[in-house]
């Protein structure tokens, strides 16, 4: 008889870039949705809008990284993808092509929340973020991600990565003045929602801007902090990838 084991793998460029596709969507879709949710049930309560929206974020988050992890790794965003290609973990043309998925993906979640709560496909956002406050934290919110990405593949510990980073994304909801967006495709995907969640196109360059300066951050203090990353630990970002075969 046969059985299916699990082995360490890279799946073909085209089924990771569905998995980076359809992660984003859901990403999106989770992050406006409960957003959209959390406006409806508790209105005119900021505070209690903002922690159903972070705790959804950070469990749904974590659900996301189990269900498209194993074939991608899931990175779900381009910040991620840039430092993975930077530590040789993914070819850069592989990374380049992440990124377009990452962001049509998170505009089709945008588009899919606003039509599930039954508002109009595209509503574009008028909330203006793109305060000096909320771009440092920004920068401060996408490094912060990628050290406890980063540490965790070089620590081999790569098994907790889906709800140890749900929990900073959650945490960051509340200890950065922007709500931790960290993440260039989800900032674009947002612009689509005038929700709880959404960002007004003009914040967005600033946004992206203030992310990649914190990728570029969270890079150097890497390799800092942890030297001898190898590009077979960062090819296990976030989430080792298998997939099975018959024995």
């Amino acid at each position: 008889m046969q059985y299916d084991r699990w082995v360490m793998s890279t799946a073909p460029l085209p089924r990771r870039l569905l998995a980076e596709l359809l992660g984003s969507a859901f990403l999106a879709a989770l992050v406006v949705g409960s957003g959209i949710a959390a406006q409806t049930l508790s209105p005119g309560d900021v505070g209690l809008q903002l922690f159903e929206n972070a705790a959804a974020t950070a469990a749904g988050l974590a659900a996301i990284i189990l269900m498209v992890g194993p074939v991608s790794g899931a990175h779900l965003n381009p910040v991620v993808s840039l430092a993975d290609a930077s530590f040789g973990g993914v070819r850069r043309r592989d990374a380049l092509a992440y990124i377009p998925a990452q962001i049509a993906g998170c505009a089709l979640g945008a588009l899919a929340a606003n039509g599930m709560f039954a508002r109009a496909a595209i509503s574009v956002s008028t909330k203006h973020r793109a305060s000096g406050g909320h771009l440092l934290a920004e920068a401060i919110a996408t490094a912060g991600l990628l050290l406890v990405i980063f540490s965790l593949a070089r620590t081999k510990r790569t098994s907790s990565a889906p709800a140890a980073v749900g929990a900073y994304i959650g945490a960051a909801y509340f200890f950065t003045s922007s709500t931790s967006f960290a993440n260039p495709a989800i900032t674009v995907g947002r612009m689509f929602s005038d929700t709880f969640a959404g960002i007004a196109p003009g914040s967005v360059p600033g946004f992206v801007l203030a992310q990649l300066i914190g990728g570029i951050a969270g890079v150097l203090a890497i390799r800092v902090l942890y030297p001898d990353v190898t590009p077979d630990e960062a090819a296990q970002l976030v989430v080792p990838h298998y997939e099975a075969t018959r024995s």
